[in-house]
């Protein structure tokens, strides 16, 4: 039995967990504000906020209906947009119709959910951090700057939230109805421990299958391991940093024990996805996904991560530059799953990179991306290692162009050597996304890009194109 609070009513369903929570909020309970868009998550009129219970304290976050299996609602508050409805307009809702930023009202409740999770979040508020908020979020009437002028007033009116209890202050200040209070209460008497079931049929945050199977998804006995606990964690231990398989790239890139090893990491995940879908996507999910332009892939391939793979009793641990065998197949036996990855902690002397090209600069999947991880003993390079998406039929480890600058030193000559091996590793084809000579040139100029911020006096730009 699927458990959860639905704006301010307890549902208890035998449903299939594998519906869409987007269909079951539409059709099973008529709640028509959450609007069926894209079914890709792309488009953001299905958002809705997830409440979380967090040592004692319920947390929000905003993530698409329509990708998330019904299962995964088990033991959360899930909040539409009539559940943030009161007699009058909340600040939000009055400042996205003072400023005009709402036409034919479609894409409306997406937005005003996203800003509403904005306000629950437990930092302040920021402009920039507005915007970002509704990243996922498309309008096709506005053009955007009314949009924009609404953050600006929302932020404003931010500005005095309380982010050590920012629910109270939410409901003191008219922005959500008063039964928020008594969530975390309610949540407390729902049983959460997820069963453990013999399915080979896994989904977690459901971002890829959900897409790609939603029919089967619908239909299939499975194994929801969303609400795993025990697969949440990011700790440092044993000279690695272990993050759990369930853990997802907000929490990745949000992680105190991550920015202290990789600063810019906040910076390079905002170019993968939106922020609803970074608030569901799992680690593992895509690494087990194996597009060969996966960005997570990609970035802990060069992070030499290994992962650990469990069935029953029984644990294996591979390097992940194996576990792509070839053009979506992977090294996974029947019955296994990925329990935590592990990344040798870096050095004080290491630095990291991620480059991406796609054809918009964020919310866009790569035609070509690019990760690279260095030790440096001044100009020598003590260690290297380097991937490459878009390139090959998988997440590509460039092995040889790694191995070659072990020990060089880093000079234009080294470099311009160092992509003529490059390029005799990887395969690319033509596609949709250019062709097999473009996606060449750009990931030499990718390549190129990673030591023009690593090491900027040591490499010439010109000299690298002459």
């Amino acid at each position: 039995m699927i458990t959860f609070i639905l704006n301010n009513k307890t549902i208890k369903t035998d449903t299939h967990p594998g519906t869409t929570l987007l269909d079951f909020i539409r059709y099973t309970e008529n709640l028509p504000g959450t609007k069926i868009g894209c079914r890709e998550g792309d488009c953001g009129a299905c958002t809705v906020l997830e409440g979380t219970l967090v040592d004692g304290k319920v947390k929000y976050k905003s993530i698409v209906s329509c990708l998330t299996p019904l299962g995964n609602a088990h033991g959360k508050h899930i909040v539409t947009i009539e559940g943030v409805n009161l007699k009058d307009l909340s600040p939000i809702q009055k400042a996205m119709v003072d400023d005009s930023a709402t036409q034919c009202g479609f894409c409306t409740p997406g937005f005003v959910m996203s800003f509403t999770g904005h306000g629950l979040a437990e930092e302040k508020s920021t402009y920039n951090k507005a915007i970002a908020a509704i990243s996922g979020n498309i309008c096709r009437c506005t053009g955007y700057k009314s949009v924009e002028k609404a953050a600006d007033t929302i932020n404003e009116l931010l500005k005095l939230k309380d982010i050590k209890d920012p629910i109270k202050w939410m409901v003191e200040n008219n922005f959500l109805p008063h039964y928020f209070l008594e969530i975390g209460s309610r949540l407390k008497e729902i049983e959460v421990n997820p069963t453990f079931k013999n399915s080979s049929k896994i989904i977690a945050g459901g971002t890829d299958l959900m897409v790609q199977k939603p029919e089967e998804i619908a239909n299939a006995d499975l194994n929801l391991l969303y609400n795993r606990t025990d697969l949440k964690a990011i700790d440092e231990k044993n000279n690695s940093i272990q993050i759990g398989s369930g853990v997802n790239a907000t929490e990745i890139m949000n992680s105190s024990i991550i920015q202290k090893h990789i600063p810019d990491i906040a910076s390079y995940f905002k170019l993968i996805s939106s922020q609803q879908i970074r608030n569901m996507g799992t680690i593992a999910g895509n690494f087990v996904n194996a597009s060969p332009i996966a960005d997570l892939s990609i970035i802990f391939l060069a992070l030499n991560a290994s992962i650990i793979l469990k069935e029953s009793n029984n644990k294996r641990n591979i390097p992940l530059r194996n576990f792509f065998l070839d053009y979506k197949k992977l090294d996974l036996k029947d019955g296994e799953f990925i329990e935590y990855i592990s990344v040798p902690t870096p050095k004080k002397n290491t630095k990291f990179n991620f480059e991406k090209v796609s054809k918009r600069t964020h919310l866009d999947i790569a035609s070509v991306n690019s990760a690279i991880h260095v030790t440096l003993n001044e100009d020598i390079i003590e260690e290297c290692s380097i991937s490459a998406g878009g390139v090959s039929a998988i997440p590509k480890y460039l092995k040889e162009t790694s191995d070659y600058l072990q020990g060089k030193k880093i000079t234009n000559g080294t470099i311009i050597k160092a992509n003529e091996i490059l390029q005799q590793e990887i395969t690319p084809i033509s596609d949709v996304r250019g062709s097999a000579d473009y996606k060449r040139l750009l990931l030499r100029q990718l390549f190129f890009a990673h030591f023009i911020k690593i090491c900027p006096t040591s490499i010439t730009l010109k000299e690298l194109l002459s």
